[in-house]
């Protein structure tokens, strides 16, 4: 079990952080419903994804693409990206080096 807390991200999300390291960090984003949104964004990080359940619409750059369980993909660093929930799930993502504003 993580001893980072559950912090709410936005209607029907949340992020936990599953384990972290100054170069790496693991986090798992859960999302309760349908049309629940992780909201364009970008930073320096490099984020490697996993989806875990669910299904999501993922917008990297100008491209949109649908992944469900066992998709992954990586995200260069300062790429435009985020996803819409179209089955509840969860998604693990990495990100080297950590995210700070995380801790």
């Amino acid at each position: 079990m993580s001893q980072y807390p559950v912090v709410t991200t936005g209607e029907c999300v949340t992020r936990q952080v599953l384990s972290d390291h100054p170069h790496l960090m693991v986090v798992a984003f859960r999302f309760a419903a349908e049309g629940a949104t992780g909201a364009l964004h970008n930073h320096p990080h490099v984020q490697s994804t996993y989806v875990e359940s669910g299904r999501f619409t993922f917008t990297l750059g100008d491209e949109q693409h649908e992944v469900g369980p066992g998709d992954s993909f990586v995200v260069p660093s300062g790429q435009l990206h985020g996803c819409v929930c179209l089955e509840p799930g969860t998604l693990i993502d990495s990100f080297t080096p950590r995210r700070d504003d995380f801790l």
